[in-house]
């Protein structure tokens, strides 16, 4: 029946349709009948029949998609009752949230929601999916000239930062890959699940370049109690040794010019001191973006040193951001990135994160909050037109 259905599908008249539709709920096919009845026009049977128990990824995504076509009100409602538990006691999961208020361009319930699932994801360990999450939003909100929530753009950054480490020491680009671990311990709280790993290998890896005082800096943190217990024994008595025989030397880290004011900023920091600014980070290195070395990834627009983005790309053909495959002719060097700048910053909505129903906090105070309760528990306080 499928089969023929599917041959008839586009020449059927509107009783066939429907016909078919109810013989595939007749038969307890609740996705094909949705299908069929969307052909019809009746979103709200088809959207009946995507909302049945135990229903698999694909029944929620049709339902999405249901609802994206119909725009109604009513059904966006319904919707949310069932992804709540309040029809079959079963609360969903999140991400269906994240891929409703996408659907219907409520990209500021949207971006709450994201940050929802990448805090969870995060919490987790699972930080790729973390990245995910966070670059399908930001692109989003960039594609409507929306400002980017700062807690997404801070979570993206640390999250890259982590993921970079293992490319830049895969490429044997091992200082670049230390500052990137010093930026990651810097904030080891929201990476609960391998902080002790990452300690771990920033004080190795500190070490090993000759940043010998943030080495002792990091072979302290990881003797803490919350710590020390997750330490690898192989690698227990060389942490020991870094503390016992403290090195204090360092080596200075390289300045580069503020893209905005000229004002020197050492390669890895991204706040200038003079002019204020946040300035934009490459996504092959981590470090901040100078205005003669400018380039941008053709897919994901993210900006990259043009020089440190050719060099991978000769090597990978993979954006490191949006792992796009790229061959290294396609990029070019931007001729004047501070125009391009100000364009985005005047294009910018005025998307604030207080517009998001909740304050961002530090990540710091996660471990001991249930995000699920910020979903919104009342669907009569949600503002869902379309």
């Amino acid at each position: 029946m499928e089969h023929l259905a599917s041959l008839l599908k586009e020449d059927a008249s509107q009783d066939m349709l429907l016909n078919i539709a109810s013989y595939f709920e007749n038969q307890n096919q609740y996705l094909y009948a949705g299908k069929y009845y969307i052909q019809c026009g009746d979103y709200t049977k088809a959207l009946k029949m995507f909302m049945q128990p135990n229903a698999d990824s694909e029944s929620f995504d049709m339902a999405i998609e249901c609802i994206g076509l119909a725009k109604n009100d009513a059904l966006i409602h319904m919707f949310i009752d069932y992804l709540m538990g309040e029809t079959d006691g079963v609360r969903k999961d999140t991400k269906y949230f994240f891929k409703l208020w996408m659907s219907i361009g409520k990209y500021s319930e949207a971006a709450r929601t994201a940050i929802i699932i990448a805090r969870e994801e995060q919490n987790l360990g699972n930080y790729r999916a973390t990245h995910d999450v966070l670059l399908e939003i930001y692109l989003m909100l960039t594609k409507i000239n929306s400002k980017i929530p700062n807690e997404i753009e801070k979570m993206l950054m640390l999250i890259h930062s982590y993921i970079l480490i293992k490319l830049l020491l895969k490429i044997d680009e091992h200082m670049k890959a230390a500052r990137m671990l010093i930026r990651v311990s810097n904030n080891i709280s929201i990476f609960p699940s391998h902080a002790a790993y990452i300690l771990t290998s920033c004080v190795v890896e500190c070490h090993r370049v000759g940043l010998k005082k943030q080495s002792f800096e990091y072979a302290t943190m990881l003797m803490r109690p919350e710590y020390k217990q997750k330490l690898d024994t192989k690698y227990r008595r060389k942490i020991e040794a870094v503390i016992r025989r403290p090195d204090k030397s360092e080596i200075e880290e390289p300045a580069t010019p503020c893209p905005f004011c000229g004002s020197p900023v050492t390669e890895t920091t991204l706040d200038c001191l003079e002019c204020k600014n946040h300035i934009p980070y490459c996504i092959v290195t981590g470090q901040h973006m100078v205005l003669d070395d400018w380039s941008n990834c053709p897919y994901c627009k993210f900006p990259a040193l043009y020089s440190q983005f050719k060099a991978l790309l000769a090597k990978t053909q993979t954006c490191p951001m949006c792992t796009h495959h790229i061959e290294p002719d396609a990029i070019e060097l931007c001729k004047n990135p501070i125009e391009m700048l100000k364009e985005k910053s005047e294009n910018e909505g005025t998307f604030k994160d207080t517009d998001m129903g909740f304050s961002f906090s530090d990540s710091s105070q996660s471990n001991s909050t249930s995000y699920s309760n910020i979903l919104p528990v009342n669907r009569n306080n949600i503002d869902i037109t379309v």
